[in-house]
């Protein structure tokens, strides 16, 4: 059993950047799958990115490639989702998962057991 933790979220303007950060406690990460997943006000929580479990190989949604970046460090047991060209659209809380079952990047939501409480951004002018 892991516990994770977000933080970094914030309120910043269009065009800015913002790093997001995942923490676990009590056990490490280890060899698992993680990513991160974003919920907008009254939509359904998709994803944005993952990476494998050694971060040798990470996939992103088509909304963030490009703009989003996803880092491991699994020493530390910590993760983090740096944000560029920040668009209004990306409004949302963010949440770090991790899934015990794979090693191999993963982007649907009931391939994840692991959650955290959330982070929110907002893009705004």
């Amino acid at each position: 059993q892991v516990q994770l933790r977000e933080s970094g979220g914030g309120l910043v303007k269009p065009g800015d950047s913002l790093t997001l950060s995942c923490e676990a406690a009590g056990q490490t990460f280890r060899a698992w799958t993680l990513g991160w997943f974003r919920q907008a006000p009254g939509k359904e929580r998709e994803f944005v990115a993952s990476i494998s479990w050694a971060g040798r190989d990470q996939y992103y949604a088509a909304s963030v490639t490009g703009r989003f970046t996803i880092s491991r460090d699994n020493i530390k047991s910590t993760m983090s989702l740096h944000m560029s060209s920040l668009r209004p659209e990306d409004t949302a809380v963010y949440f770090c998962a991790a899934a015990s079952r794979y090693q191999t990047v993963k982007s649907l939501r009931e391939e994840y057991d692991y959650w955290g409480q959330g982070t929110q951004v907002t893009v705004s002018s």
